[in-house]
């Protein structure tokens, strides 16, 4: 294995636009490949270093949905479920309708929301966090907003379509999290250190940070197209009240250690230590394709193309679509900030990218980097 032309992209990339970026190559469980290159903070020129902490933004997603797929192998809930039978509020929805003439109507929904429909992003939620709803809920709650809470006001709202029938990126994981925390009766951020990353030995992931964490937080920035240069932009604006574990973009942590429960997922479900979090058919259910033909038209970003969508992950389908070197049935997601995932059980593989810069590049980046990393193999 020669990784010289994936340290060369890394290069090439952080004297471009990203202020630092890193990657981290496993393969059958052991680390091939390391590199990382740029400033964490550009304005005082500090390098990138280990054990500085990101905000994961999306990436949260595989992991809580991981979360809620432990709680199907164990029995507590089934994916055709009906939602309203765990949250009660979610059982008369209405649906947003655009007449021929321009008028919007608002109509009983004539299908369920199904717990399938969470992880599929098939519920018909928007991501809109400025809902009516959801804004008054974080003034009555003066900023302290529940997980339980979000998910109840968020009930509020009209659908943008019949569940089921379309994909629409959106808020369906937030409330998976809450579902999650209705089934098991324990508080997400509890559940998910007990039973994920507790277990795994990722000591630097969580809602939260330490006073020590917070000293270790890397700036993040955006690119700022009209002055051709990244800006400081710091805060998730994904976290609407000070009680609210996002399950969609909540979560921080490092390379190390979300690495650790990227490559669980590759090894089919367990680390090499031993430490199950999910079976191999449950991994595989994970990476099966979700999507209808109907609601492939809607799974359209020009980076996915050749690719499917599962239980919260891209799943690779086509490689004349996709173009990718990248073996059928690879799998993953990506964060707001840049963050890449790639899990491949069959040929053993799991990357873990890492930057933190909104407007972040990705089609330009992923698609390469991928490719890069398969070419050095």
């Amino acid at each position: 294995m020669d990784f010289t032309p994936l340290s060369r992209f890394i290069d090439r990339i952080t004297s471009w636009r990203i202020p630092w970026a890193e990657v981290v190559v496993m393969y059958r469980n052991e680390t091939v490949f390391r590199y990382r290159n740029g400033y964490a903070d550009l304005e005082a020129k500090i390098p990138a270093v280990d054990r500085q902490i990101i905000n994961l933004y999306s990436l949260t997603k595989i992991l809580t949905c991981t979360a809620a797929l432990q709680l199907v192998e164990k029995g507590f809930m089934l994916l055709d479920d009906p939602l309203s039978a765990y949250l009660p509020e979610y059982a008369e929805m209405t649906v947003k309708k655009t007449l021929p003439n321009g008028e919007i109507t608002l109509d009983k929904a004539e299908r369920p929301i199904r717990v399938r429909d969470l992880f599929c992003m098939t519920a018909g939620f928007s991501y809109n966090l400025g809902a009516p709803s959801l804004k008054e809920a974080v003034q009555r709650t003066e900023g302290r907003l529940t997980t339980r809470e979000f998910a109840a006001a968020l009930a509020k709202e009209p659908l943008l379509f019949e569940p089921g029938t379309r994909w629409n990126y959106s808020l369906c994981h937030d409330v998976l999290a809450a579902l999650i925390e209705v089934v098991d009766g324990r508080r997400f951020s509890d559940y998910v250190r007990d039973e994920i990353t507790g277990p795994l030995g990722m000591q630097d992931t969580g809602f939260r940070l330490s006073e020590e964490q917070r000293t270790r937080l890397a700036p993040q920035y955006e690119y700022d197209d009209s002055l051709g240069k990244p800006v400081r932009k710091e805060g998730n604006g994904f976290r609407i009240g000070t009680e609210f574990e996002s399950g969609g973009a909540g979560l921080m942590s490092t390379v190390s250690d979300f690495t650790l429960f990227l490559n669980a997922l590759a090894n089919q479900g367990t680390s090499p230590e031993g430490v199950r979090i999910l079976s191999p058919s449950g991994v595989d259910l994970m990476r099966t394709d979700h999507l209808t033909e109907s609601m492939r038209a809607d799974f359209s970003w020009v980076q996915l193309a050749g690719y499917g969508y599962g239980l919260g992950v891209r799943t690779h389908i086509s490689k004349a679509a996709s173009g990718s070197l990248s073996t059928l049935g690879e799998f993953g997601w990506s964060g707001a900030a840049g963050c890449l995932a790639i899990m491949d059980p069959a040929a053993q593989l799991t990357v873990m990218y890492a930057q933190h810069m909104m407007n972040n590049q990705e089609p330009y980046i992923h698609p390469r980097l991928k490719n890069i990393v398969y070419a050095c193999l």
